[in-house]
This record gives C-alpha cells, structure tokens and sequence, in this order.
C-alpha cells in the first residue's frame, strides 16, 4: 500500500482513471503509482512508457498481472 507522510501534497478525487486495468507491456496513459490487482505489489510508471513485462513478478497460480492507477502524478509547468 503506498504510503504519504504530508496530506496537503494529496488530494482524493473521483476520477474513471482510477478504474481501468492495464495489461503487462502496455503504453501508460498517466504517470503514477500503478498497483497489481492480484497481489498488491505496486510500480512507478511514465505517460508514454510501457508498463512492466509479464516477467516483472509472478503470481503463485499464474494469474494475470493488471495494473490499476492507485496515484495519479500531476505535472505542473513551473
């Protein structure tokens, strides 16, 4: 489970990014913090950059890896 230690840095939203599922080796739509929906093992991964290989980790009854946005990284112009 991703921990934060200063509250004011987070802010809850409702927002369908945090439901969709994404496959091993997929291109990610936002930076974040993406959690595996089997096991909870969780990875950073940047906007355009693929989501981590099928070997990443494993599951002990092979299930599939599928990554959910748990964080959402907001990039602000300086």
């Amino acid at each position: 489970m991703a921990h934060y230690k200063y509250p004011a840095f987070l802010e809850q939203r409702q927002d369908a990014a945090y439901d969709a599922l994404y496959h091993p080796g997929n291109i990610t739509p936002d930076s974040g913090i993406y959690r595996c929906q089997m096991c909870g093992w969780e990875v950073v991964s940047e906007r355009n950059k693929s989501f981590p290989p099928q070997n990443h980790h494993t599951h002990p009854g092979r299930e599939p890896i599928q990554w959910r946005l748990i964080v959402f990284a907001v990039h602000m112009n300086p």
